[in-house]
């Protein structure tokens, strides 16, 4: 005949001792364990490590009360706005560019490369430029004859201007595109062309400073 083991119907302090939460005792834990224990049949370590499992946190978990940092500011949900012109379609159109006849004489005396003044003056021409869709005639200024100084490169502009443009001026679709926006480009360089050579210029003109060591 098995032995009935007694049930413990009161709390033994030596025990309650050892249930602490974290470094500190929580009081009244030890005894609502021993009660449940009693009632159950349950071993009071065990009710007490169920307890204590069921009130810990998820990992990650949101109390229903609390409020994330995030959706507490209005502004946080709010994208940077995009530019207009980053999400407008864009077209490529092969450019090249020949500096006038009245800039030999100074694109050959100035000191720098005549090609690179070229260039350098087509980067800034068309940085920030955005391409109108209404069409500017291909001026008539005499253009150089020396090839080498000719920059050419690959030029995106504003799908929809280029289209206007096509529409009312290459309704066939049978010209150049450069041909199109030449005559909005190309005044733009040559203005560009005509501040380089002021700068080296005026910097030529300048007595250099004397650095000290």
């Amino acid at each position: 005949m098995r032995k009935k083991i007694p049930t413990i119907t009161r709390p033994d302090p030596a025990y309650a001792a050892t249930l602490q939460q974290g470094d500190r005792e929580v009081p009244g834990k030890e005894d609502e364990a021993q009660v449940t224990a009693t009632k159950t049949g349950t071993p009071a370590a065990d009710v007490a490590a169920d307890r204590h499992e069921s009130e810990r946190v998820p990992e990650g978990a949101v109390a229903p009360h609390q409020v994330t940092a995030e959706s507490s500011d209005p502004h946080t949900s709010l994208r940077a706005p995009v530019s207009a012109r980053a999400l407008s379609p864009t077209r490529k159109i092969d450019i090249r560019v020949n500096a006038l006849e009245r800039q030999e004489a100074a694109l050959e005396t100035c000191g720098v490369e005549p090609a690179h003044v070229v260039r350098a003056a087509l980067r800034r021409a068309v940085k920030g430029w955005q391409l109108s869709p209404v069409f500017a005639p291909v001026a008539e200024e005499r253009r150089t004859r020396n090839t080498q100084w000719q920059a050419r490169t690959s030029l995106a502009v504003d799908a929809a201007s280029l289209g206007v443009l096509l529409r009312d001026h290459d309704p066939l679709d049978v010209l150049s595109k450069w041909a199109l926006i030449r005559g909005q480009v190309e005044p733009r360089i040559w203005g560009e062309i005509d501040k380089i050579l002021e700068e080296i210029a005026v910097r030529a003109a300048s007595p250099h400073e004397q650095h000290t060591p």
